[in-house]
């Protein structure tokens, strides 16, 4: 390679390392075109799958400030899936892929700057992915929204309750208020009566 070329090949390494959310090294010895084809396909939109020459690969990462822990692992043929997007489902594809094609192994990989183990790269797969959880947050939204709907439906009817409930208690405080009123009425009567009696007796008594 053509010293010209070997630059453009580190400037353009270094710049998918520097703008990828994660990237995973892998060994891909004995796999065909063909597999190599379908393992990209698998990956999905948001990532790439590039062979890579590991000289170069090692000073693109040094110039990305990627951590040693991955360069240290560039030897045999060397193939990097650079991750833009949602990186559980990259590495969703790269497990299940695997697990087809046990020629491809899995070397280790980065993750916003943190080195990953191959055994933290098949965590990450065994995550849901984004779109996943976006769609359980939308559903768990709309939940709640059609739960705060019918509460606020239901308050003119609770209201509305309320209101007779009120009156009814009202209702049933009259009639006892007003017995009292009514029992002092009778008694007062009762005393004019007697009073009104012991007026004739007397008349009676001063005629005779």
């Amino acid at each position: 390679m053509a010293r010209a070329d070997k630059v453009a090949a580190v400037a353009e390494l270094t710049q998918a390392f520097e703008s990828s959310s994660g990237a995973v090294l892998t060994e891909y010895r004995g796999l065909s075109v063909s597999q190599l084809g379908e393992l990209r396909q698998s990956l999905g939109e948001n990532a790439t799958f590039s062979v890579v020459k590991n000289t170069l690969t090692k000073i693109a990462a040094t110039e990305a400030g990627v951590t040693s822990e991955l360069t240290a692992l560039l030897s045999g043929p060397s193939a990097i899936a650079f991750v833009q997007g949602d990186v559980v489902e990259a590495a969703k594809g790269l497990r299940d892929f695997a697990k087809a094609n046990p020629l491809l192994v899995i070397k280790g990989g980065v993750l916003d700057g943190k080195a990953l183990t191959p055994a933290e790269i098949a965590k990450l797969a065994d995550l849901e992915s984004r779109e996943v959880l976006l769609a359980k947050l939308a559903g768990a939204m709309k939940a709640s929204m059609a739960g705060a709907a019918a509460t606020f439906a239901a308050l003119p009817q609770q209201m509305a309750a309320l209101a007779l409930a009120l009156e009814a208690k009202k209702a049933a405080e009259a009639p006892a208020a007003e017995a009292p009123v009514a029992e002092e009425s009778a008694a007062g009567g009762s005393e004019t009566d007697s009073a009104g009696s012991g007026s004739a007796d007397s008349d009676s008594s001063t005629d005779s």
